[in-house]
């Protein structure tokens, strides 16, 4: 029986590395896309909630205020553990705005000052339909 446990252990071990791995090319892959339809740096972009968000890269993240707009913002690296989170918030230090100059993305037990923000024009990216390649 301890045996049988430990090759199981050693199974979900080997499981686990292997989806890490996995996910790293899947967010180069996201962040190329997304990186498509993104327009020029901007200062900042209005802020009431945090719709969805998600990781594309070491320190980048997607960020949807709303179900229509999504933003590509990155962070100053480095930026620890952020691409692992299983959470994350958003600060808004001024009146519902997100900007470049004060806010930062916080996750787990860290925070990383957001560098640059570039409005990606999502609206078109799901018209276009998934990347073929």
């Amino acid at each position: 029986m301890k045996t049988k446990l430990a090759v199981l252990s050693a199974l979900a071990v080997l499981s686990i590395t292997s989806a890490h791995a996995d996910t790293r090319k899947t967010q180069q892959e996201n962040l190329a896309r997304f990186e498509k339809y993104a327009g020029a740096p901007t200062d900042q972009f209005e802020f009431w909630s945090l719709y969805k968000w998600q990781l594309v890269g070491p320190e980048k993240v997607v960020i949807w205020p709303t179900i229509n707009d999504a933003y590509l913002v990155t962070v100053e690296s480095p930026c620890p553990g952020l691409e692992w989170a299983n959470s994350i918030a958003v600060t808004s230090k001024e009146s519902h705005m997100v900007s470049t100059r004060f806010d930062f993305v916080k996750y787990d037990k860290g925070q990383c000052q957001i560098s640059e923000i570039r409005p990606i024009d999502y609206k078109r990216m799901i018209a276009d339909g998934p990347d073929r390649k």
